[in-house]
């Protein structure tokens, strides 16, 4: 939001109280409180009739701050006042007071507040400035209008890029941009989003986390260009200043506060089909998809039943139609025969035709209108109500149902929608309206996921979700929502991706083909290639249906080429999954994130590192033409072999069955034998393939098991012509590729032969180490 008339102006109907000089400050245990007069103290009378702002720091956990502001302290804020933050406690911090300012340090992150006039607020990592407010930049607003605000205004630098706001379909640095947390449902190709974050990240290497699940409105550089601006209605602000090493490490203290990504079960990250939106289907023709993969060599991991396995005008019954499922236990029971898990579509949303409305509306378990009614509109369902979760019973409920298909053998929910709430209603437990808009999504999907991991156990649940908000990654995992079928769709979407895994989130998918309407068989193949090189692979369309026979044979050839390639690369995927899982660093990644120090990087949207060591750039036209960015270093391409030196642009043509495919200079990638489903023992017959393993330089593989504990661990090191390996725990018939190496000396540990890109390495029965002299 917007408060100022050009930068020396006041809009009308606006007063703004910026700090002026702190007058008092009180030091506690482990914080620092200061209050602030909006002018100079020239006598004392002015402490008539004049507003003091209360200024709070503190730290939760080490390098990050909290920082609070008051104007009115008591006003009562209704539930959710803030996110369920997961830590306990406060962080140990170093506090200095002298005459000219105040300082609170956590860990090598530290805060500053000038006392004298101006009041300048500066924030440092290891003595580096990162960001910070000064004069007019701290501010209580009043409004003619009755309904004041809080702002702050942090700081940008020269070439200062900033990410993130949840998953956004704008573009990727957001520089220049208006955005309000405030989620809608408005489609990939609109400034609204499914998933709101009050959090940012920028190339200076520090986040800002705001603690208000209302609307927050950041002005980043389009108020003040020179600012990154937030701001909410109320009488108070609270915000979190992030800092780390790297920008890695500012993700890892920001999923600390908010929660680290559930690790989604190995089976998850197979190819899922679904039965599309709007198309017809049965049992049969379930059955002849099913079969139809299955005939062709294509591996199928989950088979997904959208809205019409429930009756029409009945969303949500929870009940399968028996008009064309006749027998529904007895048809899951046959497709999980065929190896397949299985998902349905949901949402929190009970239509007035279905039983469960006048069940629901009797028992108090949706949401009211102020006059005591239930609220209902006709926008997606007919007379629709809205479960709320803030009843315990409602819960409950609502759990009831989904519980039932559990036991019939369902396996996972999409949980679609949760962004269009309204805010003329009650709540059960009082909660404020505009504060849940937002936040309803989260008890919407911790509802289904704590479910989930009651009925499968923990390590077993996993969600198709549309919508949340901060906090929602540790109920994985995320689809991008309602895209076009077209290239300019596909790329939105990777931008969204690419600002949501820089929001927290570990885990993303989108509609592969696109949602709406139906791709032409070449963007199909282009987006094929895309969706198996992602966390998550879906095909799902709303009009017609995504299996590659409808458009022609060879996309059948290229959708069994790439979902076979990601079921050898389990090994590495699930490795890096347990990783993000416990680091909060996101599988699918923006370039930013492993290379903050080449400023080539930080724009860079149309591509992206699939874990530490594979570097992707989905080909987004109809050429076939890839224009992509290699940073320095040495490549791989890991299909082809072809090594190239990084530090430049590269142009090329590729045809369907590849793509820009590059493994880092020293990685040691493990791939698997299995391509027929993901979740086999990855430790049985695994081939770790090493990347132009500089010298002086080390590369590392660990290999979970299906519970993500380390089974295999592999250390690889390089000194002149020598390299050496070590291993711990166990692993089954393993190999050693050195991709791009073309004769070796002599192994010791064990034998060597030449494949096609390399030499392999064959260890002798039961050894943890072998060393390899290079010719």
């Amino acid at each position: 939001m917007k408060f100022t008339d050009g930068y020396w102006m006041t809009k009308q109907g606006y007063r703004l109280f910026s700090p002026y000089e702190i007058h008092d400050v009180k030091i506690g245990k482990d914080s620092i409180t200061a209050y602030a007069t909006h002018r100079p103290l020239e006598h004392r009378g002015n402490t008539l009739n004049e507003p003091l702002m209360t200024m709070e720091f503190s730290s939760p956990i080490p390098n990050v701050i909290r920082v609070k502001f008051y104007h009115h302290k008591g006003k009562v804020r209704q539930s959710p006042s803030t996110f369920d933050l997961q830590y306990t406690g406060n962080a140990t911090v170093n506090i200095e007071n002298n005459e000219s300012f105040i300082r609170l340090t956590s860990g090598d992150t530290t805060v500053t507040v000038t006392k004298r006039h101006p009041v300048q607020i500066t924030y440092t990592f290891r003595n580096r400035r990162l960001t910070g407010s000064g004069a007019r930049s701290t501010a209580y607003v009043k409004a003619d209008d009755g309904i004041h605000y809080f702002r702050e205004q942090l700081s940008l630098g020269v070439g200062e890029t900033v990410y993130g706001l949840g998953e956004r379909f704008t573009p990727f640095v957001k520089n220049g941009q208006t955005v309000d947390i405030w989620n809608e449902d408005g489609g990939t190709s609109s400034e609204q989003a499914y998933k709101n974050i009050p959090f940012y990240v920028t190339n200076r290497g520090y986040g800002v986390f705001v603690n208000h699940p209302e609307l927050v409105s950041f002005e980043i550089g389009s108020e003040t260009v020179s600012k990154a601006q937030f701001s909410v209605p109320g009488e108070q602000l609270e915000y979190y200043l992030i800092g780390g090493d790297t920008l890695k490490d500012v993700l890892g203290n920001y999923t600390s506060l908010t929660g680290k990504p559930a690790l989604p079960p190995a089976w998850s990250y197979g190819l899922w089909l679904s039965t599309s939106f709007t198309t017809n289907y049965d049992e049969a023709t379930v059955t002849s998809f099913v079969k139809g993969m299955e005939s062709r060599d294509l591996p199928l991991a989950v088979f997904h039943f959208d809205c019409f396995w429930m009756k029409e005008y009945e969303w949500c019954n929870f009940e399968w139609d028996e008009r064309v499922f006749p027998d529904p236990a007895g048809m899951l029971q046959r497709l999980k025969a065929r190896g397949l898990h299985i998902c349905v579509w949901i949402n929190p949303y009970i239509a007035q035709r279905s039983p469960l409305f006048d069940e629901g509306m009797a028992n108090g378990y949706l949401l009211k209108r102020p006059d005591g009614s239930v609220w209902q509109w006709d926008l997606w369902q007919y007379g629709m109500g809205i479960v709320d979760f803030t009843n315990p019973a409602a819960s409950h409920w609502y759990k009831a149902k989904l519980r039932a298909l559990l036991d019939m053998g369902v396996d996972s929910f999409k949980t679609d929608f949760g962004e269009r709430i309204p805010t003329d209603v009650v709540y059960y437990d009082g909660s404020d309206p505009h504060q849940m808009h937002n936040y309803y999504t989260q008890i919407y999907n911790q509802t289904v996921f704590e479910l989930l991991e009651e009925k499968r156990g923990k390590g077993e649940a996993v969600l198709f979700a549309r919508s949340a908000t901060a906090g929602g990654q540790r109920f994985p995992v995320h689809w991008g929502g309602d895209c076009e079928a077209t290239y300019e769709s596909m790329a939105e979407s990777l931008r969204g991706g690419l600002s949501l895994g820089l929001s927290g989130f570990g885990y993303w998918s989108h509609d592969i083909g696109g949602f709406e309407h139906s791709s032409p068989p070449d963007l199909y193949k282009r987006w094929v290639q895309f969706g198996l090189l992602s966390s998550h692979s879906r095909l799902h369309g709303s009009t017609s249906y995504r299996v590659p026979w409808i458009y022609d044979e060879e996309a059948v050839n290229v959708l069994r080429f790439f979902t076979k390639l990601k079921l050898r690369l389990m090994p590495y995927l699930f490795g890096q999954s347990v990783s993000t899982s416990s680091s909060g660093v996101p599988l699918m990644r923006a370039m930013v994130l492993d290379f903050g120090d080449d400023p080539a990087c930080d724009y860079l949207d149309r591509q992206y590192m699939l874990g530490n060591n594979l570097l992707i750039a989905p080909i987004l036209n109809p050429e076939g033409e890839a224009v992509y960015y290699l940073p320095r270093g040495t490549w791989t391409h890991f299909l082809s072999g072809e090594q190239v030196q990084g530090g430049s642009w590269r142009n090329e043509i590729y045809d369907y069955f590849s793509l820009p495919l590059y493994a880092s200079e020293n990685s040691l990638i493990p791939l698997g034998n299995e391509d027929t489903h993901p979740d086999y023992d990855y430790t049985d017959s695994v081939t770790l393939h090493l990347f132009a393993l500089q010298d002086g330089e080390t590369a590392s593989a660990v290999i979970p098991n299906l519970l993500g504990e380390t089974c295999f661990s592999v250390m690889a090191s390089r000194r002149k012509n020598q390299i050496e390996i070590t291993t711990k725990g166990t692993a089954k018939n393993w190999s050693l590729v050195l991709r791009g190496i073309s004769a070796v000396d002599s192994v010791e540990g064990g034998l060597q032969e030449s494949i096609e890109q390399g030499i392999r390495i064959m260890p002798s029965e039961s050894v943890s180490f072998l060393r390899i002299v290079l010719s």
